[in-house]
């Protein structure tokens, strides 16, 4: 009876570890995992122009070059061990732009507040993999509750898929466990412009109705310039080689922003170049502690 128990506990695991994905699996099995099939193919950008290599260990996105493998495993992990709760769609399954949008929900403390990251890839695709992702699942372990927005790539679609993402979140609150009070918006690149641009116009500008504007915009290496006066609190991060984003850019924004009288916060990393993402291994690394503390200091207000 104990080796009968024992053979199946064993079938059982092998089955399961059937289902994990390691350095070595295909991109292709990750899409088209029965589990994943109604999202998949938005893990990796939409436009395959935009990234390159067949497994986990070669993927490379355009002007992201290699991953971090191992971060990329563990995110399909973690996405293949939650799919029945992590993607939500934000519009109506019958609405054309329902296709090519979405949040992935990287959950963290039950009724804690919630950030929304943005990844970059010049508004023609959606580097999520190595700038949002990344980004959720940690603020997830730190016990918040992090989306990764999938957004049509382009300006305005961009701005109008963050706005209504925002309002579904507000919307679905309850369901969701999420604090709405005091969020933040995080970005990289373009996804920081996005961020930045509904932190300054708030939703009604791209089409909702008023919600309330985060308590802090995190943004990385974007070259926006533009200061409104409507800026909330803003965190800024870039490399000093950054040559799509030139950090002196960065700098007169958020000097712009600080003699509006609202709080900044600028780190500049000498020698990173653009789309250093978390910085792990980088004179960056801990760069996203700085900008959780900073979201913090502004949660109360």
């Amino acid at each position: 009876m104990n080796k009968i128990l024992l053979c199946c506990v064993l079938v059982a695991l092998s089955f399961g570890a059937a289902y994990a994905f390691d350095a070595d699996t295909k991109i292709a099995d990750v899409i088209n995992h029965p589990k994943l099939k109604s999202f998949g193919r938005l893990i990796f950008p939409v436009n395959e122009n935009y990234y390159s290599g067949d497994t986990l260990k070669t993927l490379r996105l355009t002007w992201y070059g290699r991953l971090n493998t191992a971060r990329t495993v563990d995110i399909v992990n973690y996405i293949l061990e939650n799919s029945d709760r992590i993607f939500y769609p934000i519009y109506p399954a019958n609405d054309k732009r329902a296709r090519d949008t979405g949040l992935f929900f990287f959950r963290g403390k039950p009724g804690a507040k919630f950030a929304i990251c943005n990844a970059g890839g010049g508004f023609v695709f959606v580097g999520a993999m190595h700038d949002s992702f990344p980004h959720a699942l940690e603020l997830s372990r730190k016990g918040y509750n992090a989306f990764a927005l999938i957004y049509r790539p382009g300006a305005d679609t961009g701005c109008e898929d963050l706005a209504r993402a925002i309002a579904f979140i507000h919307e679905h609150a309850d369901e969701l466990g999420v604090d709405v009070k005091n969020y933040s918006l995080w970005g990289g690149s373009a996804g920081a412009r996005l961020s930045a641009w509904l932190g300054s116009y708030g939703t009604d500008e791209f089409g909702e109705k008023v919600y309330p504007r985060p308590a802090a915009v995190i943004m990385q290496y974007t070259a926006l310039s533009e200061v409104t006066g409507n800026e909330p609190p803003t965190y800024n991060c870039v490399g000093t080689e950054d040559g799509i984003a030139p950090y002196q850019t960065m700098q007169r924004r958020i000097n712009a922003i600080k003699s509006n009288g609202t709080d900044t916060m600028i780190e500049i990393f000498p020698g990173l170049s653009h789309g250093f993402g978390l910085g792990e291994n980088t004179i960056a690394e801990g760069w996203l502690d700085n900008a959780v503390k900073f979201w913090e200091k502004h949660q109360e207000n």
